[in-house]
């Protein structure tokens, strides 16, 4: 799928310990990189990164992304040539609880990364994560395109906002196309829809909510039943972040810039299609109801435009939502009844989605 690029390469993760952290932890370990990661402990408990015991796999360091100092020693020992950037406070609703917290993570946190990149002459792309709600959100029927512009209603929305602008800022003041040669690093940024899959134990997000919930055979309580979103597995935006990578690395600035990674059009569903879609997969029986409290302020519409990734990278979205859940539940099943086996599990779907990817590249 990637043509064995990633073979033997250093590679560092800020935000490992997370979910898509934690995938992108064994994906890379699968592709054969020497992979290290650099993160707070697992912000959730349970969380995948323990339950696949993924602390054995790689170089795991823990330590704080708002550590300048540490933060560069961890760089300048590791020598990565490719650097993913996931390390953030990445829920909107607890950005209201802790709005300097998740400024000083997601825009701080994004500086220091920059200032160890400067210093450190073995990375040559860099790949910085944010996020579909850093676009000024008008509800609008359209995807937003790399071009449109950037806000943030909330804490979490601004900040991660301010770290697209911070990186095109250091682009241009320290590492600019026309400077190419004398720097060697390129640099791009990532923006996905709502992503899930099995291990994601976060609060305040649905499908983990939706898990807890058929865990404990309690009845679902859903807010906003009626917002859509572009769903997608976490195989998906993490398979245009390698491509994206990959790019950068053999080709250099010219993938410099920001990049949409989302579903196609089928993948774009209300709240409450995808908890009946969980209830039906789990068992046929669980049930929900909608919570009438006050809820804080979340985007009722939104949606991205892909089509620069797909023209330029070649990526496609792969998995239907219907495939996409049916992953999540049969993760969690095992989750449930075999937690010992989660890691080869993990592996399993990663290998299912590689070899069906291939499948339908070569039109089979």
């Amino acid at each position: 799928m990637f043509n064995d690029y990633y073979q033997g390469k250093n590679v560092l993760i800020t935000g490992h310990t997370g979910f898509k952290g934690s995938w992108l932890s064994i994906w890379l370990t699968k592709l054969g990189a020497n992979v290290t990661g650099y993160a707070l402990n697992p912000p959730t408990d349970p969380s995948m990164f323990e339950q696949c015991k993924i602390d054995t796999r790689i170089n795991s360091i823990i330590g704080d992304i708002r550590d300048r100092d540490n933060l560069n020693k961890a760089i300048s020992q590791t020598q990565p040539e490719i650097i993913f950037h996931m390390a953030a406070q990445p829920l909107v609703r607890l950005s209201y609880e802790k709005p300097v917290e998740t400024f000083e993570t997601n825009m701080m946190g994004t500086v220091n990364l920059w200032e160890a990149v400067r210093r450190c002459p073995s990375v040559r792309a860099v790949v910085n994560v944010t996020t579909d709600k850093c676009y000024e959100n008008k509800e609008s029927f359209w995807g937003y395109r790399e071009t449109d512009r950037l806000g943030g209603y909330e804490p979490y929305s601004s900040s991660k906002a301010c770290s697209e602008l911070i990186t095109a800022s250091y682009i241009n003041s320290f590492f600019h196309p026309d400077q190419y040669n004398n720097h060697k690093v390129a640099i791009a940024t990532a923006r996905a829809g709502n992503v899930i899959g099995g291990g994601d134990f976060a609060l305040d997000r649905l499908i983990p909510d939706c898990v807890r919930g058929l865990l404990s055979n309690e009845e679902l309580l859903i807010r906003n039943p009626h917002a859509i979103r572009p769903w997608q597995h976490v195989l998906e935006p993490l398979t245009g972040y390698l491509q994206l990578a990959m790019g950068l690395g053999l080709e250099g600035c010219r993938y410099n810039g920001s990049w949409n990674f989302g579903p196609e059009k089928d993948s774009e569903k209300n709240v409450e299609f995808i908890v009946k879609q969980i209830c039906n997969l789990w068992n046929g029986n669980s049930s929900y109801r909608i919570d009438a409290r006050q809820q804080p302020h979340e985007t009722s519409y939104l949606k991205l435009d892909s089509y620069k990734a797909r023209k330029l990278l070649g990526y496609e979205s792969q998995l239907s939502i219907e495939k996409a859940l049916k992953m999540v539940v049969d993760w969690v099943r095992v989750y449930k009844n075999d937690k010992e086996n989660l890691y080869d599990f993990t592996l399993s779907q990663i290998t299912e989605y590689e070899k069906f990817s291939r499948k339908l590249n070569s039109g089979e």
